[in-house]
């Protein structure tokens, strides 16, 4: 006589994670690698407009930035003579402790690195100085089609 051996089969109720976890990981790498070319990568072409000028209290603070990149401002001894940054910060510092609502205007040349400009946002940043604006051309197109 044969015996019969009857086995339970009990179903696996757990789910194998591992190929989905390969998968995840090549994912995560794909975007990690892609994700700083797509953002680099876009060409941006700003639209020009002409806005009404805001109202001022008192006379701004007026930081230029010309072609070469040099520094002037509107309130040193000498305006017409280029400083460096240093000097920007120690003149824009007193003019903070002295009047802190000022607002400090940049006049950035459209020639000039955007480094230059930015090395200047930071140092207002730094200091303290949150009120800063752009001063920029009106443009003729936009006046003619209004």
């Amino acid at each position: 006589m044969a015996f019969l051996i009857t086995r339970s089969r009990k179903s696996l109720a757990e789910i194998n994670v591992v190929p989905y976890i390969d998968v995840m990981l090549v994912l995560l790498v794909v975007f990690m690698v892609t994700a700083p070319l797509i953002t680099q990568g876009i060409s941006v072409e700003l639209p020009k407009a002409e806005a009404p000028s805001l109202p001022q209290d008192e006379a701004p603070l007026v930081v230029s930035v010309d072609a070469r990149g040099q520094y002037f401002i509107s309130v040193a001894a000498d305006p017409s003579q280029p400083v460096n940054l240093m000097q920007v910060r120690e003149s824009i510092s007193q003019l903070i402790l002295q009047k802190p609502n000022t607002v400090v205007l940049i006049e950035g040349d459209q020639g000039v690195a955007y480094g230059r400009v930015i090395e200047l946002m930071a140092l207002l940043k730094s200091i303290g100085q949150l009120k800063v604006g752009f001063v920029t051309q009106p443009d003729n197109a936009a006046r003619k089609v209004n």
